[in-house]
């Protein structure tokens, strides 16, 4: 999983990126730091890319993107946001969405 380290670089991804997941977190966050380990298993089974933010780092992301609570999964396709989870973050329901984004 990259690291996406300014705004900027996230803007690229999202316009030049067909299919990919975003993982936003925190560094003071005890759930961000047991769920990534997770979310890196699925975007690795799934073989599709994947990004993750520190949101300590790239703040201007939590607004653009309008995140209130972390850790968030952001799934998007041809530059939409197609799926967003936060807080608590259901992993079969993000390996469904996944799936049914590789059929589109």
């Amino acid at each position: 999983m990259k690291e996406i380290l300014n705004y900027e670089k996230l803007i690229e991804v999202i316009n030049n990126e067909k299919l990919f997941l975003l993982y936003i977190s925190s560094p003071t966050c005890g759930v961000c730091k047991a769920d990534f380990p997770k979310i890196k298993k699925i975007a690795e089974k799934e073989n599709i890319k994947s990004y993750k933010i520190d949101i300590t780092k790239v703040k201007k992301a939590a607004g653009q993107l309008l995140l209130f609570s972390v850790p968030a999964v952001l799934l998007f396709y041809e530059t939409k946001e197609i799926h967003r989870q936060s807080r608590i973050i259901d992993f079969e329901e993000l390996k469904f969405r996944i799936k049914q984004s590789k059929l589109m």
